[in-house]
């Protein structure tokens, strides 16, 4: 009975890997926040496929920002080319720089757009990096230099920044004025700038958001293998990067839900980043103290198996010695029946022997 359940259960585990080994990518996002259990098996598939499992998650997150930021530049060039023909100073882009005709820094606040500051005089990074922590003060906007633009988003992790002629020179523009963008702009022709932008947010996002992803998952596995220790538990730290990379699946669609409601009201999480990776170490600590539970559970099986086949196997050997003592004595009693029949027998020989022989006459 025991090795028929052993048998069982090791069908089983096949039927339950063949599962995990097909799983697709949404099945896997249920499975990271519903089955944590899971873990220890999702982890077997390899570090090829968990990178890529995480990497799809990336990309979605990295095609909202892209979008959001690419709607918001948008509007951007449509308010601004309006602010741009009635407000704005004259300018001229040439051989990659840009002249303002303004000698002051320009200062513009927009609640949508933040902070946008347009100096092509500034020549110190000390100055460039005053201009940068405003910017960061204020939490999103705009530095407009001679020889490139800075963006900076609050849903950006640090600043990007577009140099003016590796961007431009990919669309053949070398040189434009004032009037010459608001023709651009009105034309419709600014459409393969709005793709340029997007491919570009997006390589920028997938990246920086990838690699930020990599490296909670070092940490939280970090903290998951030091537990392991403490539990006596051995596990390479390799399958528990691959279960840290599963449990941050939670916390980065929260970060996708937040980027978009951040974007659409405006609401923002002073310590967000916190949260991402304690809940992130939540899930990973669960998964492990569930599979401690259930090794030690698997041991109790082990130890009432190894206990059911010895109490068999005592009554196995007190059967065998009562059949052999059942023997034994039937032996006995066929022997003292063949030693009484032998005795009789030798009796009969011997009155024979003892008859008279004359009494036959």
């Amino acid at each position: 009975m025991a090795s028929e359940d052993k048998k069982n259960n090791v069908e089983d585990k096949k039927q339950e890997y063949k599962e995990l080994k097909g799983m697709g990518f949404f099945k896997k996002i249920k499975y990271s926040i519903f089955n944590i259990e899971k873990y220890p098996e999702m982890a077997t598939e390899g570090i090829g496929k968990t990178l890529s499992y995480i990497a799809k998650l990336v990309v979605v997150l990295a095609v909202v920002l892209s979008v959001w930021t690419l709607y918001q530049t948008y509007q951007m060039i449509n308010e601004g080319t309006n602010y741009l023909e009635n407000e704005f100073p004259d300018f001229l882009y040439k051989d990659g720089t840009l002249t303002v005709d303004s000698e002051e820094p320009i200062t513009i606040e927009n609640r949508q757009f933040g902070k946008i500051i347009v100096d092509t005089n500034a020549e110190t990074e000390e100055t460039i990096n005053q201009y940068l922590n405003q910017i960061n003060e204020y939490g999103t906007g705009e530095l407009i230099l001679k020889n490139r633009v800075v963006l900076k988003n609050i849903t950006m992790i640090g600043e990007v920044s577009y140099n003016y002629q590796e961007s431009l020179n990919s669309m053949n523009l070398t040189e434009f004025n004032k009037q010459d963008v608001i023709n651009y702009v009105e034309n419709g022709e600014i459409n393969t700038l709005y793709f340029s932008v997007f491919v570009s947010l997006f390589i920028y996002s997938f990246a920086m958001y990838f690699i930020n992803t990599l490296w909670y998952a070092i940490i939280i596995g970090v903290i998951g293998y030091l537990t392991m220790w403490i539990l006596k538990m051995k596990m390479r730290y390799v399958a528990v990067f691959n279960m840290s990379i599963y449990a941050l699946t939670l916390s980065t669609i929260l970060n996708i839900i937040y980027l978009i409601i951040n974007m659409l009201f405006n609401f923002t999480i002073e310590y967000f980043s916190i949260m991402y990776i304690t809940v992130a170490t939540i899930y990973l600590l669960a998964a492990i103290f569930i599979l401690k539970t259930d090794l030690i559970k698997k041991q109790a099986e082990v130890m009432k198996i190894v206990e059911a086949e010895q109490i068999v196997k005592k009554e196995l050997e007190e059967q065998e010695k009562e059949n052999k003592k059942e023997k034994e004595e039937q032996k006995k009693e066929e022997d003292d029946l063949k030693d009484k029949k032998e005795e009789k027998k030798k009796k009969k020989d011997d009155v024979k022997n003892d008859e008279p022989e004359g009494s036959n006459a």
